[in-house]
């Protein structure tokens, strides 16, 4: 239902369809990130990915100035964390042991996708602290009224979180990846950053896709052919088929082959082929652009291939970054093997509001220890990295 706060109205929607692409589309394209757009969040909503049935129920808040879209805010109430990233397992656990609510809970974010960038969308001609007041107000007044335990956002803006903590938030530490080009001219120049025997492990890592007859070609936008789509589906699922309870099979097929009208813009696939069959893919990487940024997703393939996991997601990708000025490359979240392909472990922030005053006050007493934690874990990463000093 519409609420006026002063000249503006406030509407909840409960999908992204009901809002005008367009609209939406004015205050999420000059982002950096691509997943605040509205073709990105309507997809995983109409694929059947984010739906109320997987713990996932959208309630996108929005903010009217008359007929124009003045901000928004891509939000859901989440029954589990699945597919959160930011493991707040233990706060969920410290509830229960109080005897307290902890879902369901409020949180932004772009979902199952663990990148940075969320924050609210508001028109530049717009008063930015004017707008986010309007919006945390109706925000804190939905949840209240609602009995929804906690609010939080997560993978935030640097820049917004700075404007954000500052309104009675608690900020949570996490740890990613991240590889940052300094100028390089080739894919040489990125081997010569490393010490000697990793230079030598990356060189013999690249021989393996000369060994086993495999090369791997770059598809980006209107270059990838119809038919990846329904094979990276595949390979997402049978990657992670192999890893049983801890998988994160979010995505339905049905969000892979609708990326292919209004999203292929953003997209990099790349495909590996052998000599024996160089138009049947037999694994894929699939990633995000936007301007000089690159993130990547997903990954898979139809069989065990020596060093192929490592050249389709980290080598291959780096060397097609450096060759279109890309500035950075987000390989996601996860293993630490990415620190021997030259990815520095980098701090990402969630910002927290707990509604029982209890459980906000155990997160208030033990952050500033866990932040510590996740400093040293990042710094200890970083140490181990094979550079030359």
């Amino acid at each position: 239902m519409p609420e006026d706060s002063n000249k503006f109205t406030i509407l909840w929607k409960r999908r992204m369809s009901e809002i005008d692409r367009d609209a939406w589309d004015s205050l999420a394209l000059p982002l950096k990130t691509p997943i605040l757009e509205w073709e990105w969040l309507r997809l995983l909503e109409d694929s059947g990915s984010i739906v109320p049935e997987r713990g996932w129920l959208p309630l996108h808040l929005t903010i009217w100035s008359g007929d124009r879209l003045a901000a928004a805010a891509p939000l859901y109430i989440r029954s589990h964390s699945m597919g959160d990233f930011v493991f707040d397992y233990m706060w969920a656990d410290a509830a229960e042991q109080l005897g307290i609510e902890y879902y369901p809970k409020m949180i932004g974010m772009s979902p199952v996708t663990p990148v940075e960038g969320y924050r609210f969308l508001i028109a530049p001609e717009q008063d930015e602290q004017q707008l986010t007041a309007v919006m945390m107000k109706a925000i804190d007044t939905f949840c209240r009224r609602n009995k929804i335990a906690s609010l939080s956002f997560h993978y935030v803006d640097p820049t917004w979180r700075e404007q954000i903590e500052t309104l009675g938030f608690t900020v949570w530490q996490h740890q990613s990846y991240l590889w940052t080009n300094p100028g390089l001219e080739s894919f040489e120049g990125y081997l010569q950053l490393f010490n000697k025997n990793q230079r030598r492990n990356i060189r013999r890592e690249r021989r393996q896709m000369v060994s086993q007859g495999i090369r791997i070609r770059p598809f980006r936008g209107d270059e990838i052919p119809e038919g990846f789509f329904p094979k990276m589906y595949a390979f997402y699922q049978r990657t992670n088929d192999q890893f049983g309870p801890w998988a994160a099979k979010y995505l339905t097929r049905d969000f892979f082959l609708g990326l292919t009208p209004a999203f292929r813009r953003r997209l990099l696939l790349l495909a590996a082929f052998t000599e024996s069959d160089p138009a049947e893919p037999i694994g894929m990487s699939f990633l995000l652009i936007k301007g000089d940024r690159l993130w990547g997703r997903y990954w898979g393939s139809s069989g065990w291939y020596d060093s192929l996991h490592f050249n389709a997601c980290y080598y291959s990708p780096i060397e097609w970054a450096i060759g279109n000025r890309i500035k950075s490359f987000d390989p996601g979240i996860g293993s630490t093997h990415k620190l021997r392909r030259g990815f520095r472990a980098v701090t990402n922030y969630s910002l927290h509001r707990l509604y029982d005053d209890r459980l906000r006050a155990l997160m208030e007493m033990n952050i500033d220890r866990i932040n510590r934690s996740e400093q040293q874990q990042v710094d200890e990463l970083n140490r181990a990295l094979p550079l030359i000093q």
